[in-house]
């Protein structure tokens, strides 16, 4: 809240010194497109009309992991129209190291990038937020946002992917801009209790937006603004913004693999995911291997551990080992680096394998973001056991439960975790119910590519 309170502060006094940035909404109520389908419809037959006009430079802002792999999937689809002379990305949070894949000399990654010790999460812990201020947060960011200004001489188009930040350097760069707002949904208050201090404050704003972030949306140079679902993007309608749903783009990057799913069929399935962020992920790890430890099962049952490019190897089998796991010559053939077995129980380890993993297992072991998000949109139910943090919070958790309807349901106990689990291993009618809304509130697939044509109409063809 404090963060949230001093970028306030910043958007109040930018306002008062920029009186030529001057917001409306006349241009976006006049333009505002239907929702869903109809939407996707209009996108389409646009594009065979867009100003076919050179746009020279595209700068995309990012500020999270699951953000960044959005801007990565946009950035291919732009790079192949071949519109740009020059595009850019600014990962705000972490090095920015997924974009190291593209290799196209019209591209490139800037900014000051640096991996903060709260990894991006500073506003779910105040002292995440005090050891990212020691870290220099406010010195990078300022740095940051001192290039981002830049750009208008260069006349750039701006994309900003995620919440408040990425939109608000997007905003005072003078340049036009779209946003795709991702993290923020009203699923989160208005599904469950919704008796806590923050969602009687959503209910009271009518959205998980703030204020502030609302009055850049209104912006005349805010041309497109894309939600991450219906209800969210129905909500910001009634306050005469202009957001418009295509689906999920998260959903865009997973693979069903049927061959490998054969080959696996017959053995019970979890997959494991401990988040990116180390060494949280190791004490993810280790408590989910606890309640393994403690779950007796009769057949054999194959936990498909999925880890990011960053991970030390060597320390997640060493969690292993002190859980009583034995490395094991057996070979799956999933592209899993080792096997581990304790039991009835075998442990793959892989390395950027969940895009390829994600859709063979029945249930999850979940405390993270994007990645359970992502197993939700395919079905496949999870259940959680967050720590102390910094990211994965129990606060964290419930919020995500609520967002995907309870498609992942959260755990303070062990014992009852593991009662569950045995639960919906064995009974498939069980996990289709649990897994039933978080296949409605993330989306079908194909959503990047109805996004891409909707920012070439609204933003880039101008």
């Amino acid at each position: 809240m404090l963060l949230e309170r001093l970028i306030a502060n910043i958007v109040t006094n930018l306002k008062k010194a920029a009186p030529r940035f001057e917001l409306g909404i006349k241009d976006l109520q006049s333009s505002a497109l239907p929702l869903g389908h109809a939407a996707v419809k209009d996108a389409n037959h646009s594009d065979n009309n867009l100003n076919r006009t050179r746009v020279n430079s595209l700068l995309i802002i990012s500020n999270g992991h699951g953000e960044d792999v959005i801007a990565l999937e946009l950035i291919k689809k732009f790079l192949k129209t071949r519109e740009f002379n020059k595009i850019e990305v600014m990962p705000l949070v972490g090095n920015g190291n997924i974009f190291n894949s593209l290799k196209d000399t019209s591209f490139r990654k800037i900014g000051n990038l640096k991996v903060l010790p709260s990894g991006g999460f500073s506003n779910q812990s105040f002292k995440g937020l005090i050891l990212d201020l020691i870290s220099g947060l406010l010195i990078i960011s300022f740095k940051n946002w001192k290039i981002v200004r830049s750009k208008s001489k260069e006349e750039f188009k701006i994309i900003a992917v995620g919440d408040l930040l990425p939109l608000l350097f997007a905003w005072s760069s003078s340049c036009d801009f779209g946003f795709i707002g991702t993290p923020k949904s009203d699923y989160t208050w208005s599904s469950g209790p919704g008796w806590s201090i923050s969602d009687l404050y959503h209910q009271l704003k009518g959205s998980e937006w703030d204020p502030w972030e609302m009055s850049i949306m209104k912006s005349s140079r805010c041309k497109a603004i894309i939600m991450r679902d219906s209800l969210t993007a129905e909500n910001l309608k009634k306050k005469s913004i202009n957001a418009n749903y295509f689906g999920n783009p998260m959903m865009d990057f997973l693979k069903k693999n049927t061959l490998k799913l054969q080959s696996i069929s017959s053995f019970k399935r979890i997959i494991l995911l401990i988040g990116s962020r180390f060494p949280e992920a190791l004490n993810n790890l280790d408590s989910f291997l606890s309640c393994l430890d403690i779950y007796e099962i009769s057949s054999i049952c194959l936990v498909l551990v999925p880890l990011s490019n960053n991970a030390n190897i060597k320390k997640v089998e060493k969690v292993f080992k002190s859980h009583g796991f034995i490395e094991q010559k057996q070979i799956f053939s999933l592209g899993e680096e080792s096997v581990w077995s304790k039991n009835n129980i075998f442990l793959l380890l892989g390395k950027s394998t969940f895009n390829e993993w994600s859709s063979l297992a029945q249930v999850g072991l979940a405390n993270a973001g994007t990645a359970t998000e992502q197993i939700a949109g395919l079905g496949i139910p999870s259940l959680s056991y967050p720590g102390s943090g910094p990211q994965f919070t129990r606060g964290f958790a419930l919020r995500q439960s609520r967002l995907l309807g309870g498609s992942v349901l959260v755990f303070k106990d062990k014992k009852y975790l593991v009662k569950r689990l045995d639960m919906l291993l064995h009974d498939k009618e069980k996990r289709d119910e649990q897994a039933k809304m978080g296949i409605e509130r993330m989306g079908d697939k194909g959503a990047s590519e109805n996004i891409v044509l909707y920012l070439r109409k609204k933003l880039l063809s101008q």
